[in-house]
C-alpha cells in the first residue's frame, strides 16, 4: 500500500528537486547533545521525580488501557476506525502508547502489536518520502506523527534486527528530507507537503520528528530548525499564548501548549517566549479549567504535558496531580478514554501517553 495519487501529485515539484537517495545504511547511535541547565532555569522533572508519580490507580488504569488498545488494532495493524479510516498518526501514537510502557518489537507483551503496527506505516511510506494512508486529509499531520513514531523506534531498537533497521532507516531518511524541502517561507508547515502555507499545530509535528530523528542519528540541517523557531516565535500573542497563524487571532491554549514544545524540542530551555507560554498555560490551559469534551483536549493536554514536565519545578508539581486525577476519572469502564472527534482510539493512544511520561521510557521526553 502507497500513498495515493491525490497525495502524490503535492510531491511532484518535489521529486524533480530531491537528491538521489542511495541505498539506506543504518547508522550508529548517536546521543542527543548534552545541554547545560542555564542558570535561573528550573530543573526538568526528567531526573527529578515527584513522590508518588505513579500510583497503583495510574498502574491499574494503564494496564487497562493499553489492553482496550490492543483490541481495536486491526488486522492489517492499524488503528483508526470508520470515522477517520486507517491512519498513520493514529497507528503511530498507539504504537508510541505502548512502547511509553517498554512494549518493543521482541520485547513486552504488547511487542507483536507495535511491530504490526510498524509494518502498516512503512507499508505507506512513499518513495517521496511521504508518510500517508489513503484515507488521509491534510497529511503532513500523519507524516509528522508517523515520522516521530519511526525516530523513536529507530533510535530505541537498533542493532536488533538488520533488515528491520534498514527499512526504517529508508522510510525515516525519506521522512525527515521532505519536511525540510516543504518547509515554507516564513520557516512552518501545514497541512499538505507544499511549501506554501504554515501554522503552528503542523510546525510542531515536524519539529518532534526531526528533533526525534536527529536523537536517533539522522543529520537534521541547524537552519531548518532555526527557521521554525523564528516562526513560532512571531506567532506568540502579548498574553504569551499563540496565534493559529502569522495573519492573526487569539491565543487558544491547545496550540500554545504546541508553541511552547516547539522551544524544548528545537534545544532552547531559557527564553522570554517560554517564561510567557507556560504562564499563559498554567492559567489558560491548567487541567481544572480544561472541558474533557471540547475538541483538541487530548491534542492540547499531549502537548501541555510535555512542555510543563520539561519545564519541571513547581509547575510540574502542580500539574501532574490534577491532569493524572481529570484523565483515571475519564476513563470508560472498557478501558479507553473517549473522543468524539477523532475516535476512542486515538482518545486513549493519547492519554496512555500522557499518563505514562513519568516513566521516562521515551528519548524524545528528555532534554
Amino acid at each position: 500500500m502507497t500513498p495515493t495519487a491525490r497525495h502524490l501529485r503535492w510531491l511532484a515539484p518535489l521529486a524533480l528537486a530531491a537528491p538521489a537517495l542511495g541505498q539506506a545504511q543504518p547508522g550508529p547511535a548517536v546521543a542527543p547533545e548534552r545541554v547545560e541547565r542555564p542558570e535561573g532555569v528550573a530543573p526538568s522533572a526528567q531526573n527529578n521525580a515527584l513522590e508518588r508519580e505513579i500510583t497503583p490507580e495510574l498502574d491499574q488504569a494503564v494496564t487497562r488501557g493499553l489492553a482496550a488498545l490492543a483490541r481495536v488494532q486491526n488486522t492489517d495493524g492499524s488503528f483508526g476506525d470508520s470515522r477517520w479510516g486507517r491512519s498513520v498518526a493514529i497507528t503511530s501514537l498507539a504504537c508510541l502508547a505502548f512502547m511509553s510502557d517498554g512494549h518493543l518489537p521482541g520485547r513486552g507483551t504488547y511487542g507483536d502489536i507495535v511491530i504490526r503496527g510498524l509494518d502498516f506505516v512503512l507499508q505507506n511510506a512513499s518513495e517521496n518520502g511521504l508518510v500517508a494512508a489513503e484515507s488521509a486529509n491534510g497529511p503532513m499531520y500523519g507524516h509528522g506523527f508517523a515520522s516521530l513514531f519511526l525516530g523513536e523506534i529507530y533510535g530505541m531498537t537498533q542493532g536488533q534486527d538488520e533488515a528491520r533497521d534498514g527499512r526504517i532507516h529508508e522510510a525515516l531518511v525519506k521522512a525527515v528530507r521532505l519536511i525540510q524541502q516543504t518547509q515554507n517561507d516564513e520557516g512552518g508547515w501545514r497541512y499538505n507537503p507544499v511549501p506554501y502555507d504554515a501554522d503552528v499545530s503542523v510546525t510542531i509535528c515536524q519539529i518532534m520528528a526531526l528533533r526525534s530523528a536527529r536523537n536517533a542519528g539522522l543529520e537534521v540541517p541547524r537552519d531548518t530548525i532555526d527557521r521554525a523557531v523564528e516562526y513560532v516565535r512571531r506567532c506568540q500573542n502579548p498574553d504569551g499564548g499563540f496565534k493559529y497563524q502569522l495573519s492573526g487571532g487569539p491565543s487558544a491554549w491547545p496550540r500554545s501548549a504546541a508553541g511552547v514544545a516547539t522551544f524544548y524540542y528545537a534545544g532552547i530551555y531559557k527564553d522570554e517566549a517560554i517564561d510567557r507560554g507556560i504562564d499563559y498555560l498554567m492559567t489558560a490551559a491548567f487541567p481544572t479549567r480544561t472541558d474533557p469534551n471540547r475538541a483538541h483536549y487530548f491534542y492540547g493536554h499531549y502537548y501541555a504535558v510535555q512542555a510543563v514536565y520539561l519545564a519541571g519545578g513547581e509547575r510540574w508539581a502542580r500539574w501532574w496531580p490534577e491532569i493524572r486525577r481529570q484523565l483515571l476519572q475519564m476513563q470508560n469502564p472498557d478501558g479507553t478514554w473517549p473522543d468524539a472527534t477523532v475516535g476512542d482510539a486515538y482518545g486513549t493512544a493519547m492519554a496512555l501517553i500522557v499518563l505514562q511520561m513519568p516513566k521516562r521510557y521515551l528519548p524524545i521526553f528528555q532534554k
